[in-house]
């Protein structure tokens, strides 16, 4: 049994942050360091046990001894600061990336997954005894690197989960078949790699696949009872696949929060073993559910320990802050990573940027922030963090036009970053001036900069007749038609956002792109998913056309196959990008202007904060 200093645990989260060789970097320490001071234990990201298995080309590996140097520095830093350090072992079969040089791809089938990838050779005896061996060497490599558990990944898709899955799964031997024949070759990895190490094992299971034809929780309480029969320490209850239902395996934000605490409590019921809750718990209130409806033993967060890395010393009392939120938007973390940039987090300005929490300035300043929007505020808290006098000007409310962002469909989580925010400001007693600001209110008030953080306003292309239209009042509920022919011109980010409400209420909706692609600038899954529920209530989506003209309900698109008519259209949405927008710019005796966000560039809520943050450590 490990024993732990208190309940808590970080999950393994995929960082990226390796040189392509799979050794632990500087980026690593820095990471698990900040987030090793207050938790009982700490899963690095998944360790890939062959060179060959890679999910990322930068994940770390444990797959030879010249990883052991990094991983016992990694170890070393962690137990410094009073946290237990588990290896997750993990053998993807067919989940390992098609896109790296050498990768090779076994599975309980010769399936490829449905979501694409390589097709797969289908395990003989030979090819199973190597796998066993795999965990086997991988796991005593981290004993011997002084890890304090071993984590073996059964669930999500992978290997042991695809010999598990009687979607994946079509042996016709004694591996496949009915469950007790799926669940054997899983089995005799675990107890291979038991009867190797002294060190406690623990099993990483999803409670159910989330699809029909895949395994549910009846099927899980089962293969439990059997974990629990070959003594595992642990059983870490998650849900979903990567193969098939990414938006579960990621917590995503379109997906409803507490379905795996429910399958762990299950488990748990079930067992005598302890269990590992986990997904997305980002809140307090979180943690307090399952500490009194489940009677939790061990609660696993990943994603709120990237947002803030103090969140447990928060929670427990150590730290007397609040807690920076995660949003659970996949959007810095999952984006980071499949863009190869590693792991970032869109609220966090200190993930993976080489930004340090902020000094003390060596002279206090005045300053004005001009606009309250996510780059202004964080700008204005970490002025104010380094000892500088600021003051907000804000013409509407605080949030600016990230208020639009938690309007649409499932992104109600968004809207937590605005409190937040607007809670530190109110409690650093920063003042807020609610009014558009001129120039008049900096000339000769003491100030010693600006830093205009106006953001951007709707940029509307010329097109003859276009006189009535709208921009995102639709994702408002009292401005929301139904039963309308909407066109809603532009496929980006916005427009599909827009388009999503308005087919909640049964409007006929037209999204008219310029470019062969659509939903360009949004998150994966989101993407993913936005666009299948349009398409799935009937909207139509015409792409590498632009809008020549419109004529009371008509409207005429042209491409490269001419030109053709929309008639009946009730109303226009016009979400063809943004553009830069600045109240004013320095002139005479005004202190110098900073721009940032928006104001300096058309980007991303991620770009904007951490852009926000290094200018307000500059000055």
């Amino acid at each position: 049994m490990l024993e732990l200093r208190n309940e808590f645990i970080m999950a393994p989260v995929k960082l990226g942050y390796s040189d392509g060789t799979g050794v632990v970097t500087d980026k690593h320490i820095r990471f698990y360091e900040q987030r090793s001071h207050h938790i009982g234990a700490i899963i690095p990201e998944p360790l890939y046990m062959d060179a060959g298995l890679r999910e990322l080309p930068t994940q770390l590996g444990i797959d030879n001894d010249d990883k052991l140097p990094g991983l016992r520095r990694m170890i070393d830093t962690i137990h410094g600061n009073g946290a237990k350090v588990i290896a997750h072992l993990n053998h993807p079969g067919r989940m390992a990336n098609p896109k790296i040089p050498g990768n090779y791809h076994w599975s309980s089938t010769g399936k490829a997954c449905e979501n694409g990838g390589a097709i797969p050779k289908k395990m003989d005896r030979e090819m199973m005894d190597k796998v066993v061996e795999l965990h086997v060497s991988s796991a005593q490599r981290a004993e011997k690197a002084g890890f304090d558990a071993i984590e073996l990944q059964m669930g999500h898709g992978y290997l042991m989960a695809q010999f598990l899955s009687p979607a994946v799964n079509d042996r016709d031997d004694e591996y496949g078949g009915g469950f007790e024949n799926r669940m054997r070759f899983p089995l005799e990895v675990l107890r291979a790699v038991k009867s190797s190490v002294s060190i406690p094992v623990i099993v990483r299971i999803s409670g159910d696949e989330m699809i029909p034809s895949g395994f549910h929780i009846e099927d899980m309480v089962k293969f439990a009872k059997e974990l629990e029969r070959e003594k595992v320490d642990t059983i870490h209850v998650t849900a979903g696949s990567a193969c098939s239902t990414p938006p579960w395996f990621f917590q995503h934000m379109f997906i409803p929060k507490g379905k795996t605490w429910e399958f762990a409590g299950k488990i748990k019921s079930e067992v005598n073993v302890p269990v590992i809750f986990v997904g997305r718990i980002n809140s307090p209130k979180d943690i307090d559910l399952l500490k009194e409806k489940y009677k939790a033993e061990y609660i696993g967060l990943g994603r709120a320990l990237v947002a803030d890395p103090d969140f447990i010393g928060k929670y427990i009392g150590e730290i007397s802050e609040l807690i920076r939120p995660c949003l659970a938007c996949s959007e810095g973390c999952l984006g980071g990573v499949k863009g190869g940039k590693g792991l970032g987090c869109v609220v966090n300005p200190l993930v993976n940027t080489g930004l340090d929490k902020a000094e003390k300035a060596d002279s206090t300043k005045k300053y004005a922030v001009v606009g309250g929007g996510p780059a202004g505020m964080q700008a204005a808290l970490t002025l104010k963090e380094r000892g500088h006098q600021v003051e907000i000007y804000e013409k509407e409310k605080l949030g600016g036009q990230f208020n639009l962002a938690y309007l649409p469909p499932n992104k109600e989580s968004l809207k937590e970053i605005v409190d937040y925010f607007t809670e530190k400001i109110n409690n650093e007693e920063i003042p807020v001036h609610y009014k558009e600001a001129t120039a008049d209110d900096f000339t000769g008030k003491g100030f010693d900069g600006i830093i205009m953080a106006t953001g951007a306003l709707p940029a509307v292309p010329p097109i003859t007749g276009l006189k009535e239209y709208y921009w995102t009042e639709f994702l408002e509920d009292e401005h929301l038609p139904e039963y309308e022919k909407v066109l809603v011109i532009g496929g980006g980010l916005i427009g599909l956002e827009v388009a999503s409400k308005l087919v909640d209420k049964d409007n006929r909706v037209i999204i008219v792109e310029m470019l062969e692609e659509i939903a360009r600038g949004m998150e994966m899954i989101e993407k993913t998913m936005t666009v299948k529920k349009l398409k799935t209530k009937g909207a139509e989506i015409i792409t590498k056309h632009k809008v020549k003209e419109v004529n009371g309900d008509n409207v005429t698109i042209e491409g490269d196959e001419g030109e053709k008519t929309l008639s009946g259209i009730d109303k226009i949405v016009v979400a063809t990008g943004m553009r830069s927008y600045v109240s004013f710019e320095k002139t005479g005796s005004l202190p110098e202007i900073y721009k940032v966000g928006d104001a300096a560039k058309v980007g991303k809520a991620q770009e904007a904060i951490r852009e926000a943050y290094e200018l307000a450590m500059s000055l």
